[in-house]
């Protein structure tokens, strides 16, 4: 592939040398861009891209103590994928839905149905993107882009020059299945898909087994690594050798001997050290892919457990060897779950968001969550209704983000803990409790997982042969308990339904 297919621009680059650096365990907000503007544009009364966002609003994301931001959607989008959507009775419904005032220009196209990994100019293009970068440098954060390994849009230059990237079916597979098929200059390609659901009728699938296009796409990730620190790939599963062949059969060829993932991400690493790599990730295959070089996969069997399960189910899920888990990233929402103020009542968000956060790995935070967004705009939407803000909740994360970014939670060590009951009352089940330790800095956090009071013993083994202070964080309460009964026995806990304690432990015997 040719640099000018590639990146027609090319983008001013920061440091391009330089080392990015990431935290053990590092927290992250991702931003819907094109929506986040709109909304400054009209806070500030003119029109606001990437390089003129005012610092004001950069200092307000640092003060929440992140390690980087993910700007989501920045790419440029595709006409053509526009006029495909706004044909999609299906999607227009979704639109209306979030947005009950849509207008047909509120369809900017969809952040997933890349043109070019070029910025977009109405978000300033590249420099604006490598001023954003510097800004956020400025204060301490890293910058995470997107990357979309599975598919580009209908009009991506590729389609032009290198159509054997793509997946070619016959006149009569086309026919027979036009909604799965787009003929472009005289030939049939297939739709990008996932293999359990309809494909997607705005991009075209790439053939992950071509060795010409996973070189195309090595020179792509390394432009791409030259304007940030990070990607998170999209349906990173989607391109390994297993699924692919299993996805699209004789159509594609042999499976090389190679993973797609082992080529790109070792490639962009010789010259982008320190380069993260976040996978999105299902099926049972994140074990897989953090073998394969990905820094974290998504951690959804949490969120779903979470969500539906019961406490036990996630205690469970927290017995995974530390290997595992320290590579998973946590999110209570994203641009594509729903609002966690919309799924969860106020006092369950409360305890999912302490058990998420809480937890080693990376964690997510989505835009509007801090302050209890309910809409979530489809990735099309250029724009999204007014929300009023939860000052309630707010106040609740602010307080959890001042504890969750302290070092005892990004370098120390982490411990699932034993609880137990008694024979009449079964409760402690459910019960999650851990904790974590940093030299002398200790915390004891345990979480009621359900709509029930419980009662509970969690055994603390690093706390014998000690007396202990612990006070609760968010409500200043103090328990002084021995520490060898605490080891033994267990530290008593009673808690309301969905309530926790998020415990500071000092030795009172200094």
């Amino acid at each position: 592939m040719s640099t000018t297919v590639a990146q027609p621009t090319a983008p001013p680059k920061t440091a391009p040398a330089a080392r990015s650096v990431w935290p053990r365990y590092p927290s992250l907000y991702e931003i819907n861009t094109w929506v986040w503007l709109s909304d400054l544009s009209a806070k500030y009364g003119k029109p606001i891209d990437l390089a003129s966002v005012p610092s004001a609003e950069w200092d307000t994301i640092a003060a929440y103590g992140f390690d980087a931001v993910w700007l989501m959607g920045v790419w440029e989008r595709s006409p053509a994928g526009i006029a495909i959507a706004n044909k999609n009775p299906g999607l227009l419904a979704d639109f209306r839905r979030a947005l009950p005032d849509f207008r047909t220009e509120d369809n900017v196209g969809s952040a997933y149905a890349i043109r070019r990994y070029v910025v977009d100019e109405h978000l300033g293009g590249p420099k604006a993107l490598a001023t954003a970068r510097a800004e956020l440098s400025k204060r301490g954060m890293n910058l995470l882009l997107d990357f979309v390994p599975n598919h580009v849009a209908p009009d991506n230059p590729w389609v032009n020059e290198h159509l054997d990237y793509f997946i070619g079916v016959s006149p009569d597979d086309a026919r027979d299945d036009p909604d799965c098929f787009i003929t472009l200059n005289g030939v049939s390609c297939a739709c990008g898909r996932d293999p359990y659901f309809p494909p997607w009728p705005d991009v075209l699938q790439l053939n992950a087994f071509n060795p010409h296009l996973r070189q195309a796409v090595i020179e792509t990730l390394s432009s791409i690594a030259d304007q940030c620190d990070g990607v998170r790939c999209d349906m990173a599963m989607l391109v390994l050798n297993s699924i692919f062949e299993r996805t699209w059969g004789s159509r594609v060829g042999p499976p090389p001997a190679t993973e797609y993932w082992t080529d790109v991400i070792t490639a962009t690493r010789n010259h982008h050290a320190g380069f993260l790599f976040i996978a999105e990730a299902y099926w049972d295959l994140e074990w897989q892919l953090q073998q394969l070089g990905f820094d974290f996969c998504y951690d959804k069997k949490l969120y779903d457990r979470l969500e539906h399960g019961p406490a036990e189910s996630v205690r469970l899920h927290l017995c995974a060897d530390m290997a595992y888990q320290n590579k998973l990233l946590r999110f209570i929402e994203n641009h594509d779950e729903p609002r966690a103020a919309a799924t969860f009542s106020p006092a369950k968000e409360r305890a999912v968001a302490v058990t998420t956060f809480m937890l080693p790995g990376a964690r997510l935070y989505y835009e509007g969550q801090l302050e209890g967004r309910k809409v979530r705009p489809p990735v099309f939407l250029g724009r999204r209704p007014q929300e009023p803000v939860d000052h309630s909740l707010h106040d609740f994360y602010m307080k959890l983000l001042a504890t969750a970014n302290k070092p005892l939670f990004h370098d120390g060590q982490w411990n699932l803990c034993e609880r137990s009951g008694w024979p009449d009352n079964a409760s402690f089940q459910n019960l999650v409790a851990w904790s974590w330790q940093k030299n002398d800095d200790r915390c004891l956090i345990a979480v009621n997982l359900s709509d029930s009071p419980l009662h509970a013993l969690v055994r603390i083994p690093w706390a014998c042969g000690r007396i202990w202070d612990l006070t609760d964080v968010l409500s200043k309460v103090t328990y002084r308990r021995d520490g060898n009964e605490m080891a033994s026995r267990g530290f008593y806990v009673e808690l309301a339904p969905w309530a926790f304690n998020l415990l500071r432990c000092v030795r009172a015997d200094n």
